[in-house]
C-alpha cells in the first residue's frame, strides 16, 4: 500500500469537509492543520476540492464542479462574485500587479467543465460554501481519489444534432457518486463523461467511463440510450478506451456507473499510483474480461450493442449557433486559456439574464471556453455589445480559438513552466503573423506545463508539455556556458472522432522563443503543400516526422538572428 492510500484508510477522505470549517473557525495555520491531522490531510483536503497553492504557502486552489459544463445565471453570477471578492492575490506576492494579463480575481475554466480559483484563504470557505450552497453548487470531490466533474455536452438540449438531451443523466450520476462514501475512495481519480451528441464534444474517448448515443430494436420498437466505452485517458500513458459490447438505457446509467467503479474499486491497483488509473485494469484484464466484470455486479441487465449514433467529434462550439426552437440562439464565447476575471464571469451571467429567456444557462465547454444559450435572435447584438464581449468573442482568431492551457508553474506544484500568459500571448501572436486558410475556422494548440495532461495535449493539432532547456549563451556564468531557460515537447497531428489518434512528439526540449517561429514555417509549408479540404492535423500525419523537424528547424536561424519570439 503506497504512502497516499495509507492516509485513506487512516481517514475517509471525505471527513475531511467538516473538518475545514472546524480549521477555519478555530483559525488554524497551516501548521497547526498539519499537527493536528498529519501530513495526510493534505491529501484529504482534495475531496473538499482544495489544493494547496503551489510555491505561494497559505493559500488554495478551489475547484467548482459543475455537472456537464450546466450553470443557471444565478449560480454563474455566484461564482464569478466569489472570485471577484475572495481569489484576490495578497500584496507580498504583488497583489493585483502580479498578473499584467488579468490583474488578480480571476477564475479558469477547465477542460473538465470545473471552475477553479486561486489565492484562496482557508478561513473563507465556509462562506464560500455557504454562498454555494443557497444556489445549489458543490466543490466537494472536485478533486481526489473519485468521481470527478461528469461531462456532457455544452449544447445539450440545443442542437438538431443530439439523439438526445442526456444532462438529465448526467445530472443523476453526479448527484449519486458526490459525497457516496462508498465510492469516494478508489484507487485513483475516476472520470466519467455521458453525451446524447452525435458528435462526441464530451470526449469519451480519453476518460474512464464514455457513454454516447446510440439506438437498439427491442421487441420491435427503437429505444435510446448508450454504448459505453472504458479505459480511456491520457498522462504519462495516453490509451484510447476500448467499446464495451452493452447497450446502456438511459434509466440504467447510474447503476452501470456504479457497476464500473465497483470493478475498480475491487480489483484497481492501490499500491503504485503510477499505474493505478483504471486504463491500466482495463488494459490489463482485456475489454472482455472487464466487461464480464462489470456485468456480474451490475444489478440490471445489459443488452449487447445497438446502432452507434456517433457521427465525429466537434471540440468547440465558439460563435452563433441556431438552436432547436426557431428564433433562439446559443452564442461561444472565446476564453483564451480559460482565464478571466471573477467580475466579468459574473457580468457575463447578468447579460444572459437580461437578454435571454427563462431558460437561458451558462455552460462550460471542454476546450474552456463558454456558451450563453436561449438567446432571441433579436437580442444577440444587444448581449454581443456588453463590455465583457469585448475580450471574449465569438469570433476568434484560429489559434485563439483552439487555444488551451494548464495551471502551470504559476500555482501548481508540478508545472514546469507558465503556461497561462504563455499560451494567450502566443495564440493572439500567432493570429497576427500567420496566414491560414479561410476554410482553416480552428488550431487546437494545447500547452500542460508538466507532463500530467491537464491541457490534453496528445489530442491537439499542436500540443506542448513543459521542459527546461539548456542553450548556449555567451554571458552565462555557467562552467559550460550556457543557461537553463523554459521550453517544451513539441507534439503534432493529434485529434479524437473516427480517425483519433495521439501527437508524435516531433521535437523534444525547445526554447520557448523557438515556438512561434517554428509555427510559422510549420503552417507556410501546410499552406503550400495540403490536399484540398486537409486539416493541419492530416497533413501532419502525412507528411513525414522527419520532414516536420527540418521544416520547423528553418526557424533555427531566426531565432540566432535575434528574433526569438517567446508572446
Amino acid at each position: 500500500m503506497n504512502t497516499v492510500e495509507r492516509w485513506k484508510q487512516e481517514k475517509h477522505p471525505l471527513d475531511v469537509v467538516e473538518d475545514v470549517r472546524e480549521y477555519a473557525a478555530e483559525g488554524l495555520t497551516f501548521d497547526g492543520i498539519e499537527e493536528r491531522a498529519g501530513p495526510g490531510e493534505w491529501e484529504r483536503l482534495k475531496w473538499a476540492g482544495m489544493y494547496t497553492h503551489g510555491k505561494q504557502s497559505g493559500y488554495f486552489m478551489l475547484r467548482t464542479k459543475v455537472p456537464g459544463g450546466y450553470l443557471a445565471p444565478e449560480q454563474a453570477e455566484v461564482i464569478g462574485e466569489v472570485a471577484a471578492e475572495y481569489a484576490t492575490a495578497p500584496e507580498e506576492y504583488g497583489g493585483a500587479e502580479q498578473n499584467d494579463l488579468w490583474g488578480d480575481a480571476f477564475l479558469d475554466i477547465t477542460t473538465r467543465q470545473d471552475v477553479q480559483m486561486h489565492w484562496i484563504r482557508l478561513e473563507d470557505v465556509p462562506e464560500i460554501w455557504d454562498r454555494y450552497d443557497e444556489v445549489g453548487l458543490t466543490t466537494v470531490q472536485g478533486c481526489g481519489d473519485g468521481a470527478r466533474n461528469v461531462l456532457g455536452c455544452p449544447a445539450a438540449g440545443l442542437d438538431g444534432h443530439e439523439a438526445f438531451d442526456a444532462q438529465p443523466v448526467v445530472e443523476a450520476v453526479s448527484d449519486f457518486f458526490t459525497g457516496n462514501r462508498e465510492y469516494a475512495n478508489l484507487p485513483r481519480k475516476f472520470k466519467l463523461t455521458i453525451t446524447g451528441c452525435r458528435e462526441d464534444c464530451a470526449q469519451s474517448q480519453i476518460n474512464d467511463v464514455g457513454l454516447t448515443p446510440a439506438a437498439k430494436e427491442i421487441d420491435g420498437e427503437r429505444y435510446y440510450g448508450f454504448h459505453a466505452r472504458v479505459g480511456g485517458g491520457l498522462s504519462d500513458g495516453p490509451r484510447m478506451a476500448s467499446d464495451l459490447d452493452v447497450f446502456v438505457r438511459p434509466e440504467d446509467a447510474v447503476e452501470f456507473c456504479r457497476a464500473v467503479a465497483q470493478v475498480f474499486k475491487e480489483l484497481g491497483d492501490r499500491h503504485n499510483r503510477g499505474v493505478c488509473r483504471m486504463r491500466y485494469l482495463v488494459e490489463q484484464l482485456g475489454p472482455e474480461r472487464f466487461e464480464a466484470a462489470v456485468r456480474g455486479r451490475c444489478t440490471v441487465d445489459l443488452r449487447e450493442r445497438g446502432t452507434d449514433l456517433t457521427e465525429g467529434y466537434t471540440g468547440d462550439h465558439v460563435g452563433i449557433h441556431e438552436q432547436k426552437r426557431p428564433g433562439l440562439r446559443y452564442v461561444g464565447f472565446n476564453v483564451v486559456a480559460g482565464r478571466m476575471g471573477g467580475e466579468e464571469f459574473a457580468e457575463a451571467a447578468r447579460a444572459a439574464r437580461r437578454y435571454g429567456t427563462e431558460e437561458t444557462s451558462i455552460r462550460l465547454a471542454t476546450d474552456q471556453n463558454f456558451l450563453v444559450t436561449h438567446v432571441p435572435e433579436g437580442e444577440v447584438e444587444s448581449l454581443l455589445a456588453e463590455p465583457f464581449a469585448a475580450d471574449y468573442r465569438p469570433d476568434p482568431g484560429p489559434f485563439s480559438r483552439g487555444a488551451v492551457g494548464c495551471t502551470g508553474s504559476e500555482f501548481c506544484n508540478y508545472g514546469i513552466i507558465e503556461t497561462k500568459k504563455r499560451v494567450k500571448r502566443w495564440a493572439r501572436s500567432l493570429d497576427e503573423r500567420v496566414e491560414t486558410p479561410d476554410d482553416l475556422d480552428v488550431v487546437r494548440m494545447h500547452l500542460s506545463g508538466c507532463s500530467a495532461s491537464c491541457a490534453q495535449p496528445q489530442i491537439a493539432d499542436v500540443g506542448f508539455r513543459g521542459e527546461t532547456v539548456k542553450v548556449e549563451d555567451e554571458g552565462s556564468t555557467n562552467a559550460e556556458g550556457d543557461a537553463i531557460v523554459e521550453g517544451v515537447d513539441f507534439g503534432l497531428g493529434g485529434s479524437l472522432g473516427l480517425d483519433n489518434d495521439f501527437v508524435d512528439w516531433v521535437e523534444t526540449a525547445v526554447p520557448a522563443g523557438s515556438v512561434i517561429p517554428a509555427l510559422e514555417q510549420l503552417f507556410e509549408a501546410y499552406v503550400e503543400e495540403r490536399a484540398d479540404g486537409e486539416r493541419f492535423y492530416e497533413w501532419c500525419r502525412r507528411v513525414e516526422n522527419d520532414r516536420l523537424r527540418a521544416v520547423m528547424r528553418r526557424a533555427d536561424a531566426n531565432v540566432a538572428g535575434g528574433v526569438a519570439h517567446d508572446g
